[in-house]
């Protein structure tokens, strides 16, 4: 069994060695693809100094620009398909998810059969560490949006913490996925399930960064919020 995590990057200097290492340490034998959309921080160079420790297990593709969440998503997907993994995860770069977690969501999919296992903030045992209440007002409150429009049966539709199986994500049309930010995030979900796969929730902590930038933005927000009517009427 092959599983890799899937970690896009733009100017993550300061957290890139100490994830990548943390993720290699543990037991479970993970391999990580960074997806760098040509950080002018040195963010690449730093994983190609790491790869000369790691050759087999730390892999980088680099594109010119920055691209978009979800467009760096689907070109890991596309990767680590083509190389044969058996699961594949996404994980941020900045300590906000836990590496920790991901043999418990690897154990979701193996144990309880799960086809997509969610890293959820928003089920019993899990709860946010840092934000201010109005920013936990909103995202839960995009949650029950989400699922009121689509009927998604995911308490935390927007989370970036998620194992797939390989078979998810060869059945999904990854060339058709239609968003690029967060709204990326609640349409996988969206087709996952109307695929008729299995999607499992696992509570986690989620930890707002420390160190670096947010990515968040009005244009990110408007998309995942005019996209779900998209979804609801515009997908098959």
């Amino acid at each position: 069994m092959r599983n890799i995590v899937i970690i896009p990057t733009y100017n993550e200097k300061e957290n890139i060695e100490k994830i990548v290492r943390k993720v290699l340490s543990i037991d479970n034998g993970f391999h990580i693809l960074i997806v760098d959309d040509g950080s002018p921080d040195g963010t690449a160079d730093i994983i190609k100094r790491i790869q000369t420790e790691f050759p087999d297990r730390l892999f980088i593709e680099e594109r010119t620009g920055k691209l978009g969440l979800g467009t760096a998503y689907i070109h890991g997907f596309k990767w680590c398909l083509n190389n044969n993994y058996d699961y594949i995860f996404e994980m941020d770069a900045d300590f906000s998810h836990n590496p920790d977690d991901l043999p418990r969501l690897l154990d979701c999919c193996i144990q309880d059969k799960a086809d997509m296992a969610v890293g959820s903030r928003y089920v019993r045992g899990g709860k946010v560490v840092n934000w201010p209440f109005n920013r936990i007002f909103i995202s839960y409150g995009a949650s029950l949006y989400v699922r009121a429009i689509l009927w998604l049966p995911v308490k935390d539709c927007t989370a970036g913490f998620v194992c797939y199986s390989a078979e998810v994500l060869r059945t999904i049309d990854l060339d058709n996925i239609q968003f690029i930010g967060y709204a990326f995030q609640i349409e996988m979900k969206y087709r996952a399930w109307r695929k008729g796969f299995k999607l499992k929730e696992v509570p986690i902590t989620f930890v707002d960064r420390v160190e670096g930038i947010s990515k968040m933005s009005s244009g990110i927000v408007k998309e995942a919020v005019l996209g779900v009517w998209k979804m609801r009427f515009g997908l098959g």
